[in-house]
């Protein structure tokens, strides 16, 4: 284990939560707002410790798959454990607890909360929660790699760990241009819709704060009401900017270097956009008796669907008191995901495809047990190795689900309570059903289920091994 370059690559961690720091400073002191001392402190802290820490060089720039997991795990943690303490520090957060739970939560892009009061916060406070999930939404080890290359081709180990999806690449041949583009298109969709909103009557705070939820599919919002409160035209640019960056972040790179012929053949997106439009369909079929027109029942249920399967977490209504027809529609979207190389959580829709494909194949295999099936996705064979890891991690996400749902029960709420409060924060979803649904929050549970929650919500965006290796014994030998 190299345990040098993990020290500096943490180091370097702080002085870029130092840095994204700023912007709520900068907001705090336009808004003459008392919180912007409890920024400067952090900061002033992060440096600090971070100089004191890069006195040493690393002995060596090398490192491996291993040291990639460690790094990206303890960095998002780091990161949790110090974007948390504005929050606590401001008083605005009751415990530290409390402000961890919400800087977890809105790192991993999950956007549960334990508040009940949003709109009681200052405007610095809520400009750097929903800036969590922008900073999250791509990863803080892609945005340094953009920035700073560490050590030419090991980087990939850090941008595979980071990487949402059953398997991860490089655009172009250098990873730092790579992780370049990725931000480069993550910039500009923030762009498009912050014009948008701008256009549509929105104010700059306003556009920005909640851009940084949409794009970074989070689900933070600066009302009680979340978007509910807000014309249909503006609910209509959130829908389609949720659906924008639940696609993986490589369609778009293809239609840069203008060949839409593959993104046409993309599965993975056909299948998305297909679910989501079915079970748009399906929804607004029945709750058509609960709006005044089937207009206004599709654009709801549009919205929903596209706000949980991207794993965003807005909403315009409660849809608790939907038939439940539609709201075991929505669990189970809670379940799926968006796609692999998008913001979104959840468990994916390739590796669904995969598995889907895998079952077809053992059933072909058991009537002709001769034959020489292979899985096939988007024209290429499917490797051994990322099979494998599909179904490794289809019996590891299966297994932790159960064992925090058997862990919450402990606080003895209602079974729907916590197999949605779950879902949605292992799939980094946000609102679940009943005390968790979209007009409830997660302040009830105790403090030993909010660190339960925490580490589904990590675990989920990581992807399961990054945070299930700090667990080995083998991960801390030299």
């Amino acid at each position: 284990m190299n345990y040098s370059i993990i020290r500096y690559i943490l180091c370097r961690i702080l002085e870029f939560a130092a840095l994204f720091m700023t912007l709520p400073c900068l907001v705090g002191i336009i808004y003459g707002e008392r919180a912007v001392f409890s920024f400067l402190a952090v900061m002033a802290g992060c440096l600090t410790v971070s100089l004191i820490g890069r006195r040493h060089k690393p002995t060596s720039n090398v490192f491996y798959a291993k040291e990639g997991f460690v790094t990206v795990s303890l960095s998002w943690i780091l990161l949790s454990l110090v974007g948390a303490l504005p929050f606590y520090l401001s008083g605005e957060f009751p415990t530290y607890t409390d402000a961890l739970y919400e800087t977890v939560s809105g790192l991993t892009t999950t956007g549960s909360t334990i508040l009940t009061d949003v709109e009681g916060l200052s405007r610095s406070i809520q400009f750097w929660r929903c800036f969590t999930h922008w900073i999250g939404g791509m990863g803080v080890l892609v945005f340094i790699l953009a920035i700073l290359p560490l050590s030419g081709s090991y980087n990939m180990h850090l941008m595979r760990a980071e990487s949402p999806g059953p398997s991860v690449g490089k655009l172009v041949p250098r990873v730092k241009n790579t992780a370049m583009i990725l931000y480069g298109i993550y910039i500009l969709i923030t762009a498009l819709q912050v014009i948008s909103l701008l256009i549509a009557g929105m104010g700059l705070y306003e556009a920005l704060t909640l851009t940084f939820s949409t794009v970074g599919t989070g689900g933070f919002g600066l009302l009680n009401t979340s978007i509910g409160s807000y014309p249909t035209a503006v609910q209509t640019i959130f829908t389609v900017f949720m659906l924008l960056c639940g696609v993986n972040f490589q369609m778009y790179f293809l239609l840069l270097i203008r060949k839409p012929k593959d993104v046409l053949r993309c599965e993975e997106l056909r299948y998305y956009l297909g679910i989501v439009f079915l079970a748009a369909a399906l929804i607004a079929f029945d709750v058509r008796g609960l709006f005044a027109n089937g207009f206004q029942a599709f654009h709801h249920a549009l919205f929903q669907v596209a706000s949980v399967m991207t794993t965003t977490g807005f909403c315009t209504l409660d849809y608790n008191v939907w038939p439940e027809f539609s709201k075991t529609v929505l669990f189970l979207l809670t379940l799926l995901g968006a796609c692999a190389g998008s913001t979104g959580g959840g468990f994916k829709v390739s590796r669904l495809i995969i598995l889907w494909r895998s079952i077809k194949t053992e059933i072909s295999l058991a009537i002709h047990p001769r034959s020489i099936k292979k899985i096939h996705m988007e024209g290429h064979i499917v490797e051994e190795g990322t099979l494998r890891s599909v179904q490794i991690y289809a019996v590891i996400y299966v297994m932790v689900f159960l064992a925090s749902l058997l862990l919450l029960a402990l606080d003895e709420y209602d079974f729907v309570t916590n197999i949605t409060a779950v879902a949605a924060n292992f799939n980094n979803v946000g609102p679940g059903l009943e005390l968790v649904g979209p007009a409830g929050n997660y302040s009830f549970f105790s403090p030993f289920s909010k660190y339960v929650l925490m580490f589904d919500m990590l675990a989920g965006r990581l992807e399961l091994l990054p945070v299930l290796v700090l667990f080995s014994s083998k991960t801390w030998r030299r």
